[in-house]
């Protein structure tokens, strides 16, 4: 696939180095197409390849369960980078960084930040190689620039979906950001971690645009969940089986805050959290969702019923209050 380095040369050589003979890829939707040329490549390395084909949404969603069942010698995880402290199988990852330029999407989106003094900058794990020379364009350009750097996840100015510490660490000290990559996903997520101006310069098609209006969308949604599930009754109150997004203590924490509410709380297990999973309990009136944040956020109108995050339980609770959320706690870890 073209744009992206696969280090392939690295794979091959940490395959000889552990001495595999079965290897488990795990990619994201974007990189599966490129699935089954890797596996030729792993083929050729004197191991047996085993793509997993269920979706991934990060390194929080490490197919290291996959990889024990499968007797696997070693998991290859694509396009992110490490997040869990300790894994179970031997992981290798490789971030599947962007071979494009950017410089003609960060000049695009100059005029976007005329209105603004100090820039702060952000990016996926694929293109902070890249945030050098948008710092070099935006200080020509007159800006005074920051790149947070929370120390959370591995590079400064790294954003992933579930974590947005390095922008709410230099928040105070800019006056908007500008997200370098593609897709509103992540540059969704700094707008509403930081209530900052947000624009995107998106590398692939050399163009720049803000995302105040998808924000606006957002939080107006998000406010008529949170009312609705002020009149729930029953609670269902969601915990991951994913490695890196379970937090079992929390959840029993919720269930517990929920019936000192009067009201009435059940705990569900579950690996993937969609609309005809939740569907089968048709007398559970809301849910507060423990995993990743994103998944209350950016799927919410799939959902039949309100799927809170954790701070938004927290203004239903009385813990917290909607101005918070406002000022970024929809991202508080």
């Amino acid at each position: 696939m073209k744009g992206f380095d696969f280090e392939e040369e690295r794979l091959k050589q940490e395959i000889t180095r552990l001495n595999a003979k079965r290897v488990l890829l795990q990619m994201p939707e974007g990189l599966k197409p490129e699935a089954p040329r890797i596996t030729k490549l792993v083929e050729k390395s004197g191991a047996l390849p085993i793509v997993s084909a269920d979706p991934c949404y990060g390194a929080c969603d490490l197919a290291t369960a996959e990889a024990e069942s499968l007797d696997a010698d070693l998991l290859v995880h694509f396009g992110h980078a490490k997040m869990l402290k300790h894994e179970k199988v031997p992981t290798l990852y490789l971030e599947a960084r962007a071979t494009q330029v950017v410089d003609k999407a960060v000049a695009a989106a100059i005029p976007l930040l005329a209105d603004y003094t100090r820039i702060g900058l952000a990016t996926t794990v694929q293109h902070v190689q890249t945030l050098d020379i948008a710092h070099e364009i935006l200080t020509r350009a007159g800006k005074t620039v920051e790149v947070g750097d929370a120390g959370r996840v591995p590079y400064a100015g790294q954003v992933v979906g579930c974590d947005f510490s390095n922008v709410k660490s230099i928040a105070a000290d800019v006056d908007a950001f500008l997200f370098v990559g593609g897709g509103k996903f992540h540059a969704l997520g700094v707008a509403l971690a930081t209530s900052k101006p947000t624009v995107i310069a998106e590398p692939y098609s050399g163009t720049a645009h803000p995302v105040g209006e998808e924000v606006q969308k957002i939080q107006k949604q998000r406010y008529a969940s949170i009312q609705e599930a002020s009149q729930a009754k029953n609670f269902g109150v969601l915990v991951s089986l994913k490695s890196g997004q379970k937090h079992l203590e929390q959840a029993l924490h919720i269930k517990e805050t929920v019936e000192k509410m009067g009201k009435t709380a059940f705990l569900f297990a579950v690996r993937e959290i969609q609309p005809h999973v939740l569907i089968e309990f048709p007398t559970v009136d809301a849910y507060v969702n423990t995993a990743c944040p994103r998944i209350s956020l950016d799927d919410a109108s799939r959902f039949k019923k309100p799927v809170l995050t954790v701070e938004e339980f927290r203004v239903v609770s009385g813990e917290s209050s909607w101005a918070n959320l406002l000022k970024g706690g929809l991202f508080e870890n």
